[in-house]
């Protein structure tokens, strides 16, 4: 089964990117990770199918030249079509187990919770890791429900064995914090975000900043 092993979680939102297009930003935060270190998630949920797949597979190469796995969101067909590396399920969306069926044993499969509950039933269905949260209020769009806090991310982490990536106004600062809990079993595989990166001036500074929080070497 495929393993999520990235610390850095990279959601797109064209909206939110103030430097240059959505594939500029991103490759200008990829350029500056390690191979390995940030995934990609293809979100755009406005975009028609055509140009989403289109989208994707422009994205499948910058993810591919920098070494960064490739997720979209929600629709296993695209992430198949566009030789992605895995599926984000949104919580409104068909289960693990199913996109498991539809995807293989190949893929990587993420699920987004807002609760304990919800990562322990991800990984019973077979999520290989779940994004929780908003665990702060969000940097580039508006709250989606109530920030759960550093408390409520603890104990989504300690709900499930599968890695667990913190989301929702994750800044460098609060990356940090949240990775140097002295509660291993409370302590997130990694951070997710949007505007921290996409809707900096340089989204590669934004990264360079955002992978020395997390304690991860960067390029130059």
């Amino acid at each position: 089964m495929p393993r999520a092993e990235f610390r850095f979680y990279l959601i797109t939102d064209r909206a939110a990117v103030v430097a240059g297009t959505l594939l500029q930003a991103v490759a200008a935060a990829l350029e500056a990770a390690p191979p390995g270190s940030v995934a990609l998630q293809l979100r755009e949920k406005d975009l028609a199918a055509r140009d989403r797949y289109a989208i994707a597979l422009e994205l499948r190469k910058i993810c591919s030249r920098y070494g960064a796995p490739m997720l979209v969101n929600d629709r296993v067909d695209i992430a198949i079509a566009a030789r992605g590396d895995g599926v984000h399920l949104p919580s409104d969306s068909i289960g693990a187990a199913m996109a498991r069926k539809l995807a293989g044993p190949g893929l990587l499969i993420g699920a987004s919770t807002h609760s304990p509950a919800e990562v322990a039933a991800a990984a019973r269905e077979g999520a290989d890791f779940a994004v929780f949260g908003p665990v702060f209020d969000p940097l580039s769009k508006t709250a989606f429900a109530p920030a759960r806090g550093v408390e409520g991310l603890a104990a989504a982490c300690r709900a499930a064995s599968i890695p667990v990536y913190a989301l929702g106004g994750i800044t460098p600062e609060r990356a940090r914090e949240l990775m140097s809990n002295p509660d291993k079993a409370a302590r997130p595989a990694g951070v997710a975000g949007i505007g921290s990166i996409l809707g900096a001036d340089s989204p590669a500074d934004a990264m360079r900043v955002m992978l020395a929080a997390l304690n991860l070497p960067m390029r130059r």
